[in-house]
Parts: C-alpha cells; structure tokens; sequence
C-alpha cells in the first residue's frame, strides 16, 4: 500500500519537503543568510548558495534546479550587490516556476542588520503560508532518489552498497527514477555498465564518462581514494570502485546525465560528475556533500548514503538516508544511521532483507517520517565551479 503525498507545484512535480530556501549569491552575503534563517533552523528554513564571486554557467544551472526542486517551495536570494552571479535572471526563472521569491541586496538594503530585519520578516510570512499547504497524493513512479557513499571501508561493497542496489532495484520495479554516481569511482567497472545499457550507443557513452574520469584523476596526479578508505581495508581504486558501482542494483541503465540534468522518466540513470574539457578546476568533489547537491539539483528528492567508516553529514532541500555498512560502526555511531545493513555481515539478514527496509524507510519520508541526519539538524551544502557540455543525444535513449 502506498499513502505517499507531496505538495503540488506548478510544473506537476511533487515534493515531500516544503522548505523554504535561503540562497546566498556569494561567500559575503553567507553570514547574512544564515543569520536569516536561524531562527527557523528546526522548522524548514534551509541555506544554500555559491560562494565565487566570479560568473559560472555551472553554478548558475546547479542553483536554478536548486531554487525549483519541488523540495522547495520559496525562495530568498541573499546578494551583496557587486559579485557577479546573475541575481535577477535567477530571481526571473524562481517566479516562473510560481515559487514566491525575493532577492535583498545587502548593500543597497543599509548593511546586515537591516537585511536580516528584512529578510526575517519575509521568511516568517511565506515560512506560515507554505505550514498551511496542503500535500496531495503522491505515486512511487514521481520519485526521484539518489544514491552516494562516502567514508567507504573494506565492508562497503560487501553489505551497504549493495543492499542500496537491491532498494534500487525495487523502486525502479515500482517507477522510481534513480540516479547513481560518481565516474571516478566506477574505473574499471566501465565495460560491465556499458553490458547493462539500454542502447549499445548508451554503452559507450558510459565508456566515455569513465576514460574522461581516468584521464582527469591522472591528471591531477592522485583518484578518489582517501587515507580512511585504505585504513578501512581497501587497497586500490579498481576495489573500491566494485563497491561503488554495487549500489545501482541489476536495473538496464536508461540513460547518462550530468549535475542539473532532471531525469526524463523513471529507470536508471548515472550522473558523470567530472567536468568536462581541461583540468581547470581542481579535483571533481572536494567532499560528499558536493556530490549530494549535484544528485539534488537533478531532481533527487532523497539521498541514500552508504557509509562503513561512519559519516555524520545530512544536506540541505532533500533528506540524506544514513545506511551504515560496518556493524562495528553502526553499533558506535547508531544515533547518525537509519539503517544497520552490517546485519548481513554477521548473518542476522539477507540482501533482499536490508534492501526492502531501505525501499520502505524511503517511502515513509513522504509519510511523516524524518532521517536521523535531519533529526540532528544536519543541512550541509556546498557549491564549487565546474564546467560541463551538454548531452549528447545518446545519453538519453529514450527520453
């Protein structure tokens, strides 16, 4: 049975959060807005934003999808008055989307204090007008979910990633959309994603988003390999890897997108987070949160998180599913994890077991229920530059 609902907006997406979203435009006007939203910090006031003072097409489109995921439901734009960000085209495409929006600049509004009054008064009057919205039935098949893992260790790959696969796989069954990642952690496993698409020139437009992701870490010199994955018992990336790529499950693989892309219909998708052209911008993800936020501005209305070291980090807009893979840590750190998929580690339950519990826990948060991430008031965010092309027209098969 399901009982989902979601609040209604007006391009037909629904959401399961009503958040209203405090956006700064640059890394000077972030202590305004944050500031702004304090007082609202347990009751669905979130804040976002692009620090570089500098234009860039990436951020522009990150924080456009940002601003209309149907997570949100307002919008208060936070500018200092002389970065370059394009503040009013961005306030443009929020009132489109038919989101209440307004946009303070700090220095012609008198300073922070003032701006803080300011923005305050306008986040406690649409913070009452969205708690007075009503949801309305939502279908498994208008799903977005996300799927991420981060502090990885030796017991990952075996149980976590996996059981996240399995979860997967159930909710695309049902009409879901889910995307995974990252490129540069799926090197040599290119060849068996390429068998698993829908189209043989899918295929080697995945083979194509992983050599990119090779070339660009040989590059820079070093792989998305830490000292706590090594710690944790894994030895090289071509090990890890086989971990990460276990968490999109056995679905065909519908299409490749990249961070902003909105997936077209349900199915599965891989989200290529390493930019594209020249190495100019230093390595692809600094931290998970970074990751979290592109499968966010795709859409993404939760994220599932696999973790075997132990990570404590939720997100702004969209809860973060904590799925801890080591038993050992789940038992140190139960207070951050939802679920204890360790137990397959020492017998206590199967794969189908752990991935069902994941489908249901997504489920209930359209129902009422809430992550531990957002229990403990976790709102990571962050935003760096990048530079991307657009798809190519195998990317999406059969959009």
């Amino acid at each position: 049975m399901n009982d989902m609902r979601g609040y209604l907006r007006s391009d037909g997406r629904k959401g399961i959060r009503n958040t209203v979203a405090v956006a700064y435009l640059v890394e000077c006007a972030h202590h305004v807005a944050r500031e702004i939203a304090l007082p609202w910090r347990e009751n669905g006031v979130h804040v976002i934003g692009f620090p570089g003072c500098y234009p860039n097409g990436y951020a522009e489109k990150m924080m456009e999808r940002l601003c209309t995921h149907p997570n949100v439901g307002a919008v208060l734009l936070i500018s200092l008055g002389c970065e370059s960000f394009n503040k009013y085209a961005l306030e443009r495409v929020v009132r489109a989307s038919g989101r209440p929006v307004k946009t303070i600049i700090i220095q012609g509004t008198g300073g922070t204090r003032s701006s803080i009054k300011e923005g305050r008064a306008w986040v406690e009057a649409e913070r009452a007008r969205l708690d007075e919205q009503e949801t309305v039935p939502m279908a498994l098949s208008e799903l977005v979910v996300g799927t991420v893992c981060g502090g990885s260790d030796g017991t990952s790959g075996i149980t976590g990633n996996p059981a996240a696969g399995r979860a997967f796989d159930l909710l695309i069954s049902e009409g879901a959309a889910c995307i995974f990642e990252e490129t540069g952690e799926l090197i040599g496993c290119e060849h068996i994603m390429a068998a698993r698409a829908v189209t043989p020139e899918l295929g080697e437009e995945l083979e194509r988003s992983v050599a990119k992701a090779a070339r660009y870490y040989a590059t820079l010199g070093y792989g998305s390999f830490a000292a706590g994955n090594a710690e944790g018992g894994l030895s090289t990336i071509e090990e890890k890897s086989m971990g990460a790529y276990a968490k999109s499950g056995a679905s065909p693989i519908s299409g490749l997108i990249k961070p902003g892309d909105i997936p077209p219909h349900g199915g599965l998708y891989l989200l290529d987070v390493v930019p594209d052209g020249e190495v100019r911008f230093g390595f692809p993800n600094i931290n998970d949160n970074a990751e979290i936020a592109e499968l966010i501005a795709c859409g993404a209305h939760c994220v599932l998180f696999v973790t075997g070291r132990g990570s404590v980090v939720g997100s702004a807009i969209s809860p973060v599913v904590k799925i801890c893979a080591n038993p050992e840590t789940y038992r140190r750190m139960e207070d951050d994890m939802d679920v204890d998929a360790g137990r397959i580690l020492e017998g206590r339950a199967g794969l189908d077991e752990v991935g069902r519990e994941i489908r249901d826990l997504v489920i209930s948060l359209a129902t009422g229920g809430c992550t531990k991430s957002e229990e403990l008031g976790h709102q990571e965010f962050i935003l760096t530059y990048k530079s991307f092309e657009p798809l190519g027209p195998a990317c999406l098969p059969a959009a």
